[in-house]
């Protein structure tokens, strides 16, 4: 995998660049070399110093082209963590939006089709891919998944689903369809009305370790009087089903 852009850092400064863009700041006109990699300096026309450094995917969190709310680091973090996407899995995925999950799964290795409904997310998330560096193996579709439900369930099996979508429901009664035996389901939602009515659904396709769970992280406060969470918020983002095909 070959990133198409790098991070260039100075300071508490960052920017996403790709090689040969040329971008002004306050610091001087950042000028990157074609041929530019990862522990690389760059230096503005002031002088000021830049740090090259090959994108994570934190990065990608901060610095994509957002189309709404992306999925948070958290719930990735579970999602990887529960279907196991790894090198050479196939990952249907649906409701893309700016495309973080899917860029952490294409970068883990896995090969992913997803669909966005809406023409212009889906054309920013493929812009997204490509400054991943993970196009070749994140093919953004536009269209709804549920009309194509069936092509896919005469096409080769994958080995997970994601999905980020109001009617993922629908799509996990056919889940069975869809993924090979062992595959695993992933369903984000941050209303529990559509988590439970998915939960239900994965149970009634006969699917096995149906487990649903809240995303919550707090932060830590540390000083001299001691040691506590922080009151700042309750830190609830989403709520997630995962689910194994039998």
């Amino acid at each position: 995998m070959t990133d198409a852009a790098y991070l260039l850092v100075h300071e508490d400064r960052e920017y996403l660049l790709e090689p040969g863009e040329e971008f002004g700041t306050d610091l001087g006109v950042i000028e990157v070399p074609e041929d530019v990699a990862a522990g690389d300096e760059v230096e503005t026309h002031l002088g000021t110093v830049f740090e090259v450094r090959a994108l994570r995917g934190p990065d990608l969190f901060n610095h994509l082209e957002r189309t709404g709310a992306p999925m948070m680091p958290r719930d990735v973090g579970l999602v990887m963590g529960h279907t196991g996407a790894a090198g050479g899995d196939r990952v249907l995925d649906a409701g893309t939006g700016t495309g973080i999950l899917a860029a952490y799964l294409g970068r883990a290795g896995a090969d992913v089709v997803t669909y966005e409904v809406d023409a212009e997310f889906a054309e920013v998330a493929r812009e997204n891919m490509r400054t991943a560096g993970v196009a070749d193996r994140v093919e953004v579709r536009t269209g709804d998944l549920t009309d194509e439900l069936d092509a896919l369930a005469d096409g080769e099996p994958f080995d997970a689903l994601t999905l980020d979508t109001g009617d993922a429901p629908a799509v996990v009664e056919r889940a069975d369809d869809l993924l090979a035996p062992g595959g695993r389901l992933a369903v984000y939602s941050p209303f529990v009305e559509g988590t439970r009515e998915a939960a239900l659904a994965a149970r009634e396709a006969g699917f096995d370790e149906v487990e649903t769970l809240e995303t919550i992280q707090r932060e830590m406060d540390f000083s001299d009087r001691g040691s506590r969470p922080s009151t700042a918020g309750v830190g609830h983002t989403g709520y997630l089903v995962f689910a194994r095909a039998p």
